[in-house]
């Protein structure tokens, strides 16, 4: 059991991150927006040479300081039933009790459920399946759809809104969810096929569109990077599934091109402040940023003029703040440790320092965007009435959770309370102390906290929260910067993964471990965007 009053290496962390920041911003503080979120670090950096693991293999040292049943196929087998019969025997309204019935006949053709709202999307980099076939609706019933098949946009455009119309009855709430995808893989950005890259031409999205009563349409926006590679139009898709409260109609599928705005390569955008602040914005938080947050951050790097030294240290010090900003903490942060809460840890297999298994996240990337994406939705915290908005956002988020199929699979309603507690606290590795684990077992047996509630007690303890930070700090490396799981290609396991925790652990902070400074120099990253 972790002790309630030991958390002194996340507040170290913390604490160099506050130091720092004062330095730089005490005559700031008028700023609401990203600048109240997080912190910007200023301070000479004291450079401690490591070597580089193979998951960054061209980092610069430092040299210089600075449902839910999903429903499945009815009687399983893949295949799909048609004819049938139900005899009623008898008429509606029969009299007597007692008295046969006769006549009467039912037909219904069989096939494929459509899964429950609220199923979480299963996207990858491929294009996601055409969405399971659906009745044709009888007349008058309500489809959603998009209202165009294609759609083009300019490279510079910086993003692509999409519509989806509700035609039919439209006297009820309706949803649907959505999912970009595209041919890419892996592949290098500077690969001319005419796909678009979800790690390079624009960023994923998933998520559900909910109407509302009377409501007939609905948009979403894809943010698109404009990169400086000249690279000709490139497509990819987005795909609509689980209808609820309607049918999918014929256009449940739309593919988007980019035209390019290039006419040579290079040079690489990402060494310029402003694009370098919004690809954070994009990666870490999932939104375009606020004007002002966009400059404020933007700022603190244009401030050094042409001293490349000061430079350098501002793009590790205004990166690292992303991570530690309350917009990402109560959001990506959250979302982490909720899936370890539910579903504790993965093993994976590592070759530093002699191969072996070691214990990782369970989380990942398209599962983790877009539920980040769902907890955080219109949320800039410094708004009005932010608090309030991501509250909703999370027991909305929380309470369709606990309703999937792999949660109820995982934690099953069987469960007493008790196991159902203990069950959630020893995949989180035991942060609850005996008064808490009880009263969470008292809460949830006098229902008093739903099940629901009790996890995301878990979740927010605050001795997970210090436990996990290193850990989710580095993955969120990956997810963040190279936007793929620590063991994808360019990587076969952990082996960097593990390194560079190893280095966080030992260090203490993001600015001693060098951590971000070798993210936002590997040939990986920069590639990205541009030669």
């Amino acid at each position: 059991m972790l002790n309630k009053n030991k958390s002194a290496n996340r507040k170290a962390f913390v604490g160099v991150f506050l130091l720092l920041l004062c330095i730089t911003i005490a005559t700031s503080l008028a700023n609401k927006k990203l600048a109240q979120q997080s912190a910007a670090i200023n301070s000479t950096l004291n450079a401690t040479h490591e070597r580089t693991p193979k998951a960054i293999d061209t980092v610069q040292e430092q040299t210089s300081p600075q449902f839910d049943l999903s429903r499945n196929v009815i009687a399983a087998g893949g295949g799909s039933s048609s004819g049938g019969t139900l005899k009623i025997e008898g008429t509606i309204g029969q009299p007597a009790v007692g008295t046969a019935m006769s006549s009467g006949q039912f037909s219904q053709s069989g096939g494929f459920w459509q899964p429950l709202s609220g199923a979480t999307p299963t996207p990858s980099p491929t294009p996601s399946p055409s969405p399971s076939p659906s009745p044709s609706p009888s007349p008058g019933a309500a489809t959603l759809q998009f209202s165009a098949s294609s759609t083009n946009i300019g490279e510079g455009n910086l993003k692509v809104t999409l519509t989806v119309t509700r035609t039919g009855d439209a006297t009820s709430t309706a949803s649907v969810g959505f999912a970009t995808s595209d041919l890419a893989g892996a592949q290098n950005c500077n690969v001319l096929t005419g796909i678009a890259s979800s790690r390079c031409d624009y960023e994923i999205s998933i998520g559900t569109l909910k109407f509302a009563a009377g409501e007939t349409s609905r948009t979403f926006s894809i943010l698109i990077i404009d990169d400086s590679y000249l690279e000709g139009s490139e497509t990819f898709n987005v795909t609509l599934s689980n209808p609820s409260g309607a049918s999918l109609g014929a256009t449940s599928n739309a593919t988007v091109t980019i035209g390019d705005n290039d006419i040579a390569n290079g040079p690489n955008p990402i060494d310029i402040a402003s694009f370098y602040v919004r690809q954070h914005y994009l990666d870490f938080l999932n939104r375009d940023p606020d004007i002002s947050g966009l400059n404020f951050w933007t700022d603190q790097i244009t401030s050094c003029g042409a001293d490349a030294q000061c430079v350098g240290v501002k793009r590790i010090n205004v990166s690292g703040a992303y991570y530690i900003s309350i917009e990402f903490q109560e959001t990506g942060y959250l979302v982490e440790r909720l899936y370890k809460t539910a579903y504790g840890d993965a093993n994976g297999t590592s070759t530093f320092g002699g191969s072996h298994q070691l214990v990782v996240p369970i989380v990942r990337l398209l599962e983790f965007l877009p539920d980040t994406q769902e907890v955080g939705q219109g949320v800039i915290v410094g708004q009005t009435g932010w608090e309030q908005l991501l509250e909703n956002n999370k027991r909305t988020f929380l309470a369709a959770f606990v309703q999937r199929s792999r949660f109820t699979t995982a934690l099953p309603v069987s469960l007493t309370p008790a196991q159902f507690v203990d069950t959630l606290n020893a995949n989180a590795g035991h942060p609850l102390s005996v008064v808490e684990r009880n009263s969470l077992v008292n809460d949830l047996a006098t229902s008093a906290k739903t099940r629901a509630q009790v996890l995301r007690a878990v979740a927010e303890d605050p001795d997970l929260i210090d436990a996990e930070f290193n850990r989710a700090f580095v993955l969120m490396q990956y997810f963040g910067y190279l936007r793929r799981n620590p063991n994808d290609p360019q990587d076969t396991d952990y082996s960097g993964y593990e390194f560079w925790l190893n280095k966080l652990n030992q260090f203490g902070n993001f600015v001693d471990a060098e951590m971000v400074k070798a993210f936002i120099s590997s040939v990986e990253y920069r590639a990205r965007f541009g030669p």
